[in-house]
């Protein structure tokens, strides 16, 4: 008995030395495995940026940075809350300058956003239809200070800083140069084929991560400005999980219409719902639900006209999952 448990006993320790052996091992992996990923991810953002020779004469002026989402309000203070809904990681940004030039700087900043529908959602807010188009990414604009585009789940921005404001052809060959280093993507975001609809005005659409039309139920959507023929209305799509969450919202906004005093003419009919009314902010209203969406449009001049719009917007919600 006592020597079954003299072997007891041995066995025991042997367990505990190898146990003690193995706690610094798991110890560094468990601390230094993350630090070690964040580093390699900081490295694969920062070579995106074009170390200078994108045109002639122009270098790279100071070392580049990086910022996350604890840090953006340090680079862009004002505007830091604009980009957190929309998925933003890291922001990798550097300046640079033409030799011999005085006052001919640009920054580029690249920022990694949520993806590739959050990329164009943060590049909608700041392109006006207006404003030219140009070939770099998935799709870009050009101004007489800066460019944007957007590609993948990349949102960037080339923007002149000096005193000289440096022609197109220098924004133009930045851009191309960081579109070759960025991810191809997919293109497009498919969520945007819900607005391929006739009558959409060119480069109005939007995609906005929460508060469409400013209701909170509204969760997450698009908007585009329409003129089928009838007037100039904006159309909307909100994007839910599923049909019962599309449904939720649907009762969510027919009540507060209710609850506003203001006339409904509600149709239901087995899993579908419409409504055409009054909006105490936007005039009148159609929204109807397909599936886990809604369609919808305001500021309507002739619902007539429109109708036919969000017939198509329906048809392309069911071709989508």
């Amino acid at each position: 008995m006592k020597r079954k448990l003299r072997r007891l006993e041995a066995v025991r320790k042997t367990v505990m030395k190898r146990f003690h052996v193995l706690i610094p091992v798991v110890m560094s992996i468990l601390l230094l495995a993350p630090p070690a990923v964040a580093a390699a991810e900081d490295r694969a953002m920062l070579s995106v940026l074009p170390a200078g020779g994108f045109a002639e004469g122009w270098v790279m002026d100071e070392k580049p940075a990086l910022f996350t989402q604890d840090t953006l309000f340090d680079y862009i203070n004002g505007e830091a809350e604009l980009y957190l809904p929309y998925g933003f990681d890291t922001l990798a940004t550097a300046r640079y300058g033409k030799k011999d030039a005085a006052g001919q700087e640009i920054a580029v900043d690249v920022y990694r956003m949520g993806s590739p529908l959050d990329a164009f959602g943060i590049w909608s807010n700041y392109r006006k239809a207006d404003t030219p188009g140009c070939a770099v990414g998935t799709d870009c604009v050009l101004s007489a200070s800066q460019m944007l585009f957007y590609q993948d789940r990349y949102f960037v921005r080339v923007q002149a800083t000096g005193t000289t404001v440096p022609g197109p052809e220098v924004f133009l060959a930045c851009g191309r140069v960081l579109s070759r280093t960025l991810p191809a993507g997919k293109g497009r975001p498919g969520e945007l084929e819900l607005l391929r609809v006739r009558g959409i005005v060119p480069r109005t659409e939007r995609y906005l991560p929460q508060s469409l039309l400013g209701y909170p139920f509204f969760r997450r959507g698009l908007t585009a400005e329409a003129n089928p023929g009838g007037g100039r209305t904006q159309i909307f799509a909100v994007i839910e999980k599923s049909p019962a969450a599309a449904r939720k919202a649907f009762d969510q906004y027919l009540g507060s219409l209710k609850d506003a005093g203001r006339d409904v003419h509600l149709t239901v009919t087995g899993d579908r719902a419409s409504l055409e009314g009054s909006d105490p902010l936007y005039g009148k209203v159609i929204v109807e639900q397909s599936g886990r969406y809604l369609v919808g449009a305001i500021r309507l001049q002739d619902a007539a006209s429109v109708k036919p719009v969000i017939e198509e917007m329906k048809t392309r919600t069911r071709s989508r999952p």
